[in-house]
Formats: C-alpha cells, sequence, structure tokens
C-alpha cells in the first residue's frame, strides 16, 4: 500500500499528574505525531482503587496546550453521558481546539464500572441501541436545526443546540470488534474504525466489514533500544499488557516492519500506547525512527 500513515499517542490517564501528561504529550507534538488519545474511565480498569482523570476535562487541558495534535479519546463511554450532553461536550471541545476534536464512542465499558458507581448494565444488544440512537441524535443535534426525537431510549423535544460544529460535523470514530453489534454500527456512522488491541489477529477478517470507514489500529509497543535490554523491555511488556493483545515488542526496525505489514492490510491510523508509560525519550525515538520509515512505506 502506498500513502501515507498518521500516528496518535494513546495516553490512558493512569498515575500521571498533569503535568507529566502535558510533558509527553507536547513532545509527542514537537516531534511529528499527529493525534492524543485519552480513555474514557471513572476508575482505571482492573484497578478500582488507583488514579485517573477524567477524559473530557482532561482533553479541553491538552487542547488549550497544544497547536497542531487532533484529541480523541479510546473511547468514548456512551453510556456515561446521555446523548445531548455528549453532542454539547463535543461541539465545546471542537470549538476550543480549533476543530481538532474527534469523537471516538463506543457502547462497552467494564461491569465492575457500572456496578461501582450505580450505572445500569444494560446487555449489549441494548447499549448499542443505545449507542445507536445516540448517535442520531447527536448528528442531528450537530446540525443547528430545532427537531423532535421520540426514540425507544430517549426523548427529546423542541431540541436545538449552538453554535454548530465549526466544520458542520465532528469525525466519529468507533471502536470495537464484535459483528453483532459494533460494526454495523461503524457502517452506519463512523468516519474511523478503531480495531482494538485485543482483536488485531482478526484485521483481515474484519477491514470489509468496516464499510467505508477509515481503519485505525491501537497497538500496545514496548521499544527495544539495543539487544541488551530485549529481555527487560519484553518482560516488563507482558507484566503490564500481556493480557490486551496486539502487543510488539522489538528494535526500531522490527515495530516497521509489523506496522508497515498492517498498512498493507488497510490500516490508516496508528494509536500506540507505549509499555514504558511514554517515557519522553521512547516517544522522541518512536517519532525519529518509526513514523518516518511505515509513513512512506
Amino acid at each position: 500500500m502506498t500513502g501515507s500513515a498518521s500516528f496518535s499517542l494513546f495516553l490512558p490517564q493512569i498515575h500521571m499528574t498533569p503535568d507529566a501528561i502535558e510533558h509527553r504529550v507536547r513532545t509527542a507534538e514537537e516531534f511529528g505525531f499527529d493525534g492524543v488519545a485519552l480513555m474514557d474511565h471513572l476508575v482505571p480498569p482492573g484497578r478500582p482503587d488507583g488514579e485517573c482523570y477524567e477524559g473530557f476535562v482532561l482533553a479541553s487541558f491538552l487542547a488549550a496546550r497544544t497547536q497542531r495534535l487532533q484529541i480523541s479519546h479510546l473511547v468514548v463511554c456512551s453510556e456515561f453521558r446521555p446523548p445531548a450532553l455528549l453532542a454539547k461536550m463535543a461541539t465545546t471541545l471542537d470549538h476550543v481546539s480549533g476543530g481538532r476534536f474527534e469523537l471516538g464512542v463506543g457502547w462497552g465499558s467494564w461491569p465492575e464500572e457500572f456496578a461501582q458507581f450505580g450505572l445500569p448494565d444494560y446487555p449489549p444488544a441494548v447499549r448499542a441501541a443505545r449507542l445507536a440512537e445516540s448517535l442520531d441524535i447527536i448528528e442531528r443535534l450537530w446540525s443547528g436545526e430545532r427537531f423532535d426525537h421520540a426514540g425507544t431510549h430517549f426523548t427529546l423535544r423542541e431540541a436545538l443546540q449552538l453554535p454548530a460544529p465549526l466544520n458542520g460535523r465532528i469525525p466519529i470514530l468507533i471502536g470495537g470488534s464484535g459483528k453483532r453489534y459494533t460494526l454495523p454500527l461503524v457502517r452506519r456512522f463512523a468516519d474511523w474504525w478503531n480495531c482494538p488491541s485485543y482483536a488485531m489477529d482478526r484485521l483481515d477478517e474484519l477491514v470489509p466489514l468496516a464499510g467505508s470507514a477509515r481503519v485505525s489500529a491501537q497497538h500496545p509497543i514496548g521499544l527495544v533500544a539495543h539487544s541488551g535490554e530485549r529481555d527487560a523491555v519484553t518482560d516488563e511488556a507482558l507484566r503490564r499488557y500481556g493480557n490486551w493483545g496486539g502487543l510488539i515488542v522489538g528494535t526500531s526496525d522490527e515495530v516497521i516492519a509489523a506496522l508497515v505489514q498492517e498498512k498493507e492490510a488497510g490500516v490508516e491510523r496508528f494509536f500506540v500506547l507505549f509499555t514504558d508509560f511514554a517515557q519522553p525519550d521512547t516517544i522522541r525515538r518512536f517519532a525519529t525512527e518509526v513514523i518516518p520509515a511505515v509513513a512512506q512505506a
């Protein structure tokens, strides 16, 4: 496949101060990343006693401290916010970022998170249907026109939201790999489909089901600087992200080879989660050694 590829730093906001997060994101922007994506959880997945920051407030903080990066989430949990609120939050972030916001959304989360905070844990079919109805509402709210909506899950009366998005519509990314519930939503609503790390081994099978949506891939990456640290980087990566799937551990040349293969399979954007919690030196090395080679392959 010829043509370029873009790269976003996937930076789950866990156990880092705002200053540490800002430093990593500004480093990514300085050295050539195209975007940054945060997570959307009330507590760290699998760590209910851990620290993390709310995703939209933090995204606004980062939008004010960057100039070029696209701002996104992998992914917003649709059950955390009703569609009218989510539409307004997205439009606000679109304006304060100068049109750099992308709405990355999905219908899933951790059952324990729903239970911990008193949120209804609907069956998957219901959550997917609620997301579909939410996206219908959100796109109509972005139109800047008044409307009524009487659906299965939501009711709006003479609904109007202004201002409209800067460019008329905010790009939508949908994450997930389910053939029954998620990929039909991708085909209907999404500009981008993000294949999550746990489904990367099914990429060839799933890409044709994404319709006209462009394809992004999500990877935990352990970047090996020299042969003497390979075992340590591998052990750390497996300990932190071994159960996520899609883990790549290797030298710059080995990572390039793996990502070029996915680019040839149709991937146009990579969300990179560094297994060392995105140390600035790792961000710089990846940006200078890996990004140009993959983008030009």
